[in-house]
């Protein structure tokens, strides 16, 4: 297996995160905005959660995994967010070479996992539309368990691969990156030496966990759409396409964006556009998936209303 010399790893010992900007006034107002956003995210997906857990009637497959993405979104905007916030303020905006590599390895295995997760979410849909009278059978609890812990796993061992390999690159300087977080394209690209196996390494993961993923979650929807149309009740065809609706319009805003960072080689790196496009789909993701799934769904809403002490009939 190749390995780099270990002794190169301790050029540098820490690293300046540029963030979004250097003017004082701009990381004010850039802080409260997204302050706003982070709570937010946070408070949302944490309504979920709660709701879910206080209502039996929603303690079924489908939002037990619902709650899993929730309690992901969490902790994925929290491995950022709190920290580019101190830094908008601080006047130190350094993070050790340790600090660093946890980040980036935490920051990647709940990305993965949400990778993967969703094509266990497209399962589920897959299941309680084409077979509804065996879903609880075939969706039992011991598998819904399984798969929350296998995708969990998987997740964390391609981070692991993924951090290593770009760590154990040599950093000789400069060691400022261009980013708000340690996010591994932007700290490879200041590797003293020829990044293109790490790149490789990076491509057959991404393969695995983007690639493959979303072609499942594309041939399982083919499947769902088929049978929906066989659905001769127009009601019933409308409420199956809104909840497969919701699962695939967080997929694609995932998606999209994790593929143009991780499957992009290090000639056609942007700082600038980077950063943008991490903040997509690291924030506004984690806000919009909520959003998406409290609107669209009922059975949600409804549980806010009895949680609340307002019961009755969902109107809006």
């Amino acid at each position: 297996m190749w390995m780099l010399p270990v002794q190169n790893q301790s050029w540098v010992s820490e690293f300046i995160l540029l963030g979004f900007s250097s003017d004082p006034m701009s990381n004010r107002i850039l802080f409260i905005a997204f302050l706003l956003l982070y709570l937010s995210s946070v408070l949302g997906n944490g309504l979920i959660i709660t709701l879910i857990c206080l209502d039996k009637q929603l303690h079924t497959p489908m939002y037990f995994f619902l709650c899993i993405l929730s309690l992901l979104d969490m902790c994925y905007v929290t491995t950022t967010m709190p920290q580019m916030l101190v830094h908008l303020l601080a006047h130190s905006q350094t993070i050790s070479f340790a600090g660093c590599w946890l980040q980036m390895y935490v920051f990647c295995a709940l990305g993965l996992t949400e990778c993967i997760f969703f094509v266990v979410m497209a399962y589920d849909r897959y299941v309680a539309i084409w077979y509804p009278l065996r879903y609880t059978a075939v969706l039992s609890w011991g598998l819904c368990m399984r798969l929350v812990a296998g995708t969990w796993a998987c997740g964390f061992l391609f981070s692991l691969i993924h951090t290593f390999f770009t760590m154990r690159l040599p950093y000789c300087g400069p060691n400022m990156i261009n980013h708000y977080f340690c996010e591994g394209p932007s700290v490879r690209s200041l590797a003293c030496m020829d990044t293109h196996l790490v790149e490789l390494v990076d491509l057959v993961i991404s393969v695995l966990v983007l690639a493959a993923p979303l072609s499942l979650i594309l041939a399982s929807y083919i499947c769902i759409a088929l049978a929906i149309l066989k659905i001769k009740s127009t009601r019933a065809r409308c409420k199956a396409f809104s909840t497969c609706a919701s699962h695939l319009t967080v997929v694609t805003f995932f998606y999209a964006p994790a593929t143009y960072i991780y499957m992009k080689p290090n000639s056609s790196y942007s700082p600038e556009l980077d950063k943008q496009i991490s903040l997509f789909y690291n924030v506004f993701t984690a806000l919009l998936n909520p959003a998406v799934y409290s609107l669209r769904n009922q059975d949600i809403k409804r549980a806010f209303l009895k949680v609340t002490g307002r019961g009755g009939r969902v109107t809006w």
